[in-house]
């Protein structure tokens, strides 16, 4: 079954990306954010009839009662890591296309208070196959070493330099300039990303997302209902989920992601290809990853990414536009478990309606976004678009 042009986001809300909030919770913070989603929709509380939780410790349940929603025709968890929101998204499509809901909720978040560290939401470590038999063995805690090893194959394998994957950082941070709800808006340039530390030789630091307090919320629903609201629908065209290996520095071939599954069943059920596309927001917990990825989706040949970002302007303004909110390298990477790459979706959404301000990009009917977990094991695809692109 093709959900293409089946369902559509109707509703987005997005708090400011903060390094610190103190006094603010996990549950506070969503609550917040699907009370924007809802009245941007032009909803009242009382019409969610489903809801998507993100992670494995945010339970449907509770999160209704904190909010107020009822949801009686549809309710479930998400935790694909960094891939959520775009697996939540073609869950509630399926769903709201079979006739199961009428409009779903996705809400996602996290909160931190370098005061008070217990406040974090991310939950503790458990014993298990990944602390026993991996973590004393294989690469350190955290993805540094698991990333910092694709870039140093990359550039043994393919040529590519230090530089040129430093050109993502900079682009982004100049378009987080423009947001907002970013956390990061200081411009940087080539020499301040090569010159900041190490945090796994070859990534530096500012190749690297910092974890922020904050949440996302958007609610999905059929393309009939979505005529009738506030907003104008942006469709879900194609979608596309993958699964690498659990620990991909095991994996054969280190330099390749899902996104080479993912991306091509997304196209193929939109009915476009990729050079169609007129921007992408891609998951970027590193730079390399970004660049790994728009390769596996065909922007460019394998391993042909460095000399593809030396031609190409990727800020809001230039020929290709990737992560025009300065993804989470620069608005920085929300904690709690699945809420990460979650506003690589919201900003689809905005860019896609024209309502993304002073980071708007000249051409917005068609984009694709790239959501990525695990190192990278789980991995999702979708191509979003407005009417003109049904």
């Amino acid at each position: 079954m093709s959900l293409r042009g089946k369902a559509a986001i109707v509703g987005i809300g997005e708090t400011p990306h903060k390094r610190d909030w103190p006094g603010r919770t996990m549950y506070g913070l969503c609550a917040e954010v699907a009370a924007q989603a809802i009245k941007d929709a032009g909803l009242k509380r009382e019409d969610i009839d489903g809801l998507i939780t993100f992670g494995s410790n945010v339970y449907p349940s509770t999160m209704a009662e904190y909010t107020g929603i009822r949801p009686i025709h549809f309710a479930s968890q998400v935790g694909l890591m960094g891939s959520t929101s775009g697996v939540a998204l073609t869950v509630a499509a399926g769903m709201v296309a079979a006739g199961v809901a009428n409009y779903i909720l996705f809400v996602a978040g996290g909160a931190r208070d370098k005061d008070n560290p217990e406040a974090s939401d991310r939950p503790s470590q458990v014993a298990g196959a990944m602390s026993e038999f991996i973590t004393p063995f294989g690469p350190a805690a955290g993805a540094n070493t698991n990333y910092g090893m694709m870039y140093s194959r990359h550039m043994y394998q393919y040529g590519s330099k230090p530089e040129q994957f430093a050109k993502f950082a900079v682009n982004q941070r100049f378009n987080a300039a423009k947001n907002p709800l970013a956390a990061m808006r200081d411009p940087i340039t080539v020499d301040d990303v090569l010159n900041s530390r190490y945090v796994n030789e070859p990534l530096h630091l500012l190749e690297c997302v910092m974890p922020v307090a904050g949440a996302i919320a958007f609610i999905v629903t059929t393309p009939e209902r979505a005529r009738t609201l506030r907003q104008p629908p942006v469709y879900l065209l194609g979608t596309g989920i993958a699964q690498g290996v659990e620990q991909s520095w095991l994996t054969p071939d280190f330099c390749t992601t899902p996104t080479a599954i993912s991306a091509p069943r997304a196209l193929e059920m939109a009915g476009y290809g990729i050079k169609d596309m007129q921007f992408a927001e891609f998951y970027d917990c590193y730079t390399i990853l970004v660049g790994a990825c728009l390769e596996d989706a065909g922007v460019c040949p394998k391993g042909e990414i460095g000399n593809w970002i030396d031609a190409t302007d990727t800020t809001y303004k230039g020929s290709f536009p990737v992560n025009t909110d300065g993804g989470q390298l620069s608005a920085g990477q929300l904690n709690g478990t699945g809420a990460s790459g979650c506003q690589q979706l919201v900003e689809s959404v905005r860019q896609l309606r024209g309502e993304a301000g002073e980071c708007q990009v000249a051409k917005h009917d068609l984009c694709i976004a790239n959501f990525n977990g695990g190192s990278p094991s789980n991995e999702c695809t979708v191509v979003l678009g407005t009417a003109a692109a049904l």
